[in-house]
């Protein structure tokens, strides 16, 4: 039996309610880029704690915009064991809460805390939820995207064909595509690399990457 491709479960689901037919929805302005260094944009983490990314330099950063009603959501997971296995080596994975893509992170900071720990026992860290193709783009993803314009996708991947499909192909170039799309920060604060949201946490490409910016 053919599975149904994530996206398409979840967009099925939510299009009504988050207006997937509406060209406008899926394409808001942008925020132009910072010029500030990524380790100084201020941040709140989940918790409401004020910090910057300053707090990991010298660390490899996997930062990841994620959603708890998504056909990716199961990423958590693979997430998590990324973070375990490597933690120990400089990795940080960073989860960024956004509710710009189908509606799919309506939550509180509360209930996004208790979904994540009670379901997929993240320990890595979360932060507030944030925009990042609705206007004013947080300067981070600015950042992020002015950084890499463009993801890497796994081999065979259909993903934006399907995305294209429900009328949420991204017009201007750097739109992040959907959830769970992850953004590889090397120990000096520079952007490496950008995958997209279907390359799983255990892709032999990311990984490669993740060891690779390791060293």
């Amino acid at each position: 039996m053919r599975r149904r491709h994530p996206i398409a479960r979840s967009v099925r689901k939510m299009a009504a309610a988050a207006g997937l037919h509406d060209a406008g929805h899926c394409h808001p302005t942008r925020e132009p880029a910072m010029n500030a260094s990524l380790h100084d944009i201020p941040l709140n983490s989940l918790d409401g704690r004020a910090l910057t990314l300053g707090e990991f330099k010298g660390q490899v950063l996997l930062i990841v915009n994620v959603a708890s009603k998504c056909g990716l959501t199961p990423q958590y997971a693979g997430l998590e064991s990324l973070f375990k296995q490597y933690r120990g080596r400089g990795l940080q994975v960073l989860g960024f809460p956004c509710n710009d893509f189908a509606a799919q992170e309506p939550g509180s900071a509360d209930e996004i805390q208790n979904f994540c720990t009670t379901n997929y026992g993240v320990e890595f860290p979360m932060f507030e939820k944030l925009n990042i193709n609705s206007e004013p783009r947080h300067p981070l993803y600015a950042r992020l995207i002015g950084a890499l314009p463009e993801a890497v996708f796994p081999a065979g991947s259909d993903f934006r064909e399907k995305l294209a499909g429900y009328g949420c192909s991204p017009k201007q170039t750097g739109d992040v595509l959907w959830n769970f799309e992850k953004f590889l920060v090397g120990r000096d604060g520079r952007v490496v690399q950008r995958f997209s949201p279907d390359m799983t946490p255990d892709d032999p490409t990311l990984v490669a990457a993740i060891e690779a910016a390791l060293g």
